[in-house]
């Protein structure tokens, strides 16, 4: 096992509490839900008042005018219109993205009548599932959805969902809530509604959530606990993480929403500026800089105590994948200026490339798991991400590295294309494996299922935007067919048991996932560039987009 890390220092109690005031104002400050058709540009308001501390409260060390994020110089700083310009399209490409909008339309109309309000829709019983991942918060479908119907320009939908958010989201809620999921559907979300339509009252609603979630980063290294009561305040981690650790997938997925209500709280200057969420994210990176790592990769266990590895199990699939994800957008997001995001994810890309990059018998490149020294050949559907990941970092990458990582993320996303040709279903399974003759395909009865997941049309679309070749419309628009066919049912859509069988058994469950990342990134594969190019915007790993940096937009 790795040394101890050097001592951590410890972060101060007070801080998540300092920064909790913080943007409760940024919250306040926001005002009342401003009421304007979406898209419309509008300022920031509240801009002119300030802050009135509570009552026996100390003074603030400072008055001066409060924080005003200036949404219109925003706006007018993107190099792209938001839905891009649609000049120039076949009229087959526009009949395949006309069908994916209708089928947006029909897991949303059928989640409205039947479980709006609850987090997900069951569409065979149609009734509404709430669960216990998200602390007693509500409408996961609801948040999740509303950037894919405002790109769709499903306008009426789009406003449905809206006074939703106005007149029903509470976030006076009691329960266990996993800070990761939390912060990638509902934080991502609002932050991404916002940006896209300056409707105030997505934002207020993210500073108001993302300030009950600071409690968790009380740790003696600030490494985040993945559970956490809303109300409470109390953080602990999961009782399957190996000796209370935190999970690298969970605490290293925080980055890009967190930096976001940094940049829309303003950081009011009553409040020290280490408690920023800035700093309490950037902290996770200087925790991860000291301990070492074996052979270079990041374990998906760390103790928020000392700071160590709890144990050597590393995943680009489930535990670890978004860690990887959130390195190179951090870089993109900052404007291509935050290098330390960039030599950390060219560092762990290599190690991955060294150690865990297999090929198979049948010549399909695939990224293994390593548990302790010892590979496992198999990929997760979570891990066919890494396939548009590594295509947008060869982007960026230096000349020498770039044609091969290009040829990586080709040969990844054709593995992770073939876990589905070789079903009958033509859907992939949730694992595949890559032993005892067995190649691309699930051999345990556990792993056949698929739950509606986006990380396969995730890497087409990157694919496509990043070379045009004309396969990944043709694959992606075969998972519509296979969508259309397996998963559509009377009152939604609904994942299945077994990709193996062409009489698959439902599992009644619409995943929220499904409406924020499966049907916009397929939506997306089948427009120009333009829409949320990539010149202007980074996805989260929920596929809310959030904007790049290009500047500084206090008002």
């Amino acid at each position: 096992s790795p040394p101890a890390a050097a001592e951590p220092r410890h972060a101060s109690p007070a801080a998540p509490r300092r920064l909790r005031e913080k943007l409760r104002t940024a919250a306040r400050m926001a005002g009342p839900p401003a009421h304007t058709a979406p898209g419309s540009r509008q300022q920031v308001q509240g801009g002119e008042r300030r802050a009135e501390p509570a009552t026996g409260d100390p003074p603030a060390r400072e008055t001066r005018a409060p924080f005003r994020f200036d949404y219109e110089r925003f706006h007018r700083s993107l190099r792209h219109p938001v839905r891009g310009r649609r000049a120039g399209e076949d009229p087959e490409t526009r009949s395949r993205r006309m069908k994916i909008k209708e089928m947006m339309k029909f897991a949303w109309d059928n989640y409205k009548q039947y479980a709006l309000g609850k987090n997900e829709l069951r569409p065979l019983t149609k009734n509404g599932h709430i669960g216990n991942m998200f602390g007693g918060l509500r409408g996961a479908t609801v948040v999740d959805a509303l950037d894919t119907l405002y790109i769709m320009e499903l306008e009426e939908e789009f406003q449905e969902a809206k006074k939703w958010v106005e007149k029903s989201f509470d976030l006076n809620v009691n329960g266990e809530a996993s800070l990761f999921e939390v912060n990638i559907r509902y934080v991502g979300g609002l932050l991404a509604a916002y940006y896209l339509t300056g409707e105030e009252v997505f934002k207020s609603k993210a500073l108001e959530l993302g300030e009950k979630l600071l409690p968790a980063f009380n740790t003696p290294t600030g490494i985040p606990r993945g559970v956490i009561n809303l109300s409470s305040g109390m953080s602990w981690s999961w009782g399957w993480a190996s000796a209370g650790s935190s999970i690298l997938a969970e605490f290293g997925t925080l980055h890009l929403e967190f930096l976001h209500l940094s940049e829309l709280s303003g950081n009011p200057v009553f409040a020290e500026k280490a408690s920023t969420p800035q700093c309490l994210v950037m902290n996770i990176r200087k925790v991860l800089n000291r301990v070492e790592k074996p052979q270079g990769l990041y374990p998906n266990f760390l103790s928020p105590v000392t700071g160590n590895w709890v144990q050597h199990h590393v995943s680009i699939g489930g535990l670890g994948d978004s860690f990887y994800e959130y390195l190179i957008k951090s870089w993109l997001m900052s404007d291509k200026k935050d290098s330390e995001a960039k030599k950390m994810y060219d560092d762990a890309l290599e190690a991955i490339e060294k150690h865990l990059v297999k090929k198979s018998a049948g010549g399909l490149t695939y990224i293994a798991e390593w548990r302790a020294g010892f590979l496992d050949h198999k990929m997760g559907h979570l891990a066919c991400f890494s396939g548009g990941m590594i295509a947008l970092g060869a982007e960026h990458a230096r000349e020498e590295r770039k044609q091969r990582y290009m040829d990586l993320a080709a040969e990844i996303t054709n593995t992770c294309h073939e876990s589905y040709e070789r079903s009958d279903t033509k859907l992939g399974p949730e694992a595949f494996r890559f032993d005892a003759g067995t190649e691309a395909m699930a051999t345990r009865l556990s792993e056949r299922y698929y739950i509606l997941r986006p990380e396969v049309v995730e890497s087409y679309m990157y694919m496509w935007r990043l070379t045009h070749d004309p396969k990944y419309r043709q694959w992606g628009w075969e998972v519509v067919k296979a969508l259309e066919k397996h998963c559509r049912v009377e009152a939604g859509f609904s994942g299945i048991r077994d990709v193996y069988t062409t009489t698959p058994t439902h599992d009644n469950m619409q995943q929220s996932f499904f409406l924020a990342e499966t049907l916009k990134y397929l939506y997306l594969l089948f427009c120009e560039d333009d829409v949320l190019s990539l010149d202007d915007w980074v996805f989260n790993t929920e596929a809310h987009p959030l904007p790049i940096n290009h500047t500084n937009f206090k008002a």
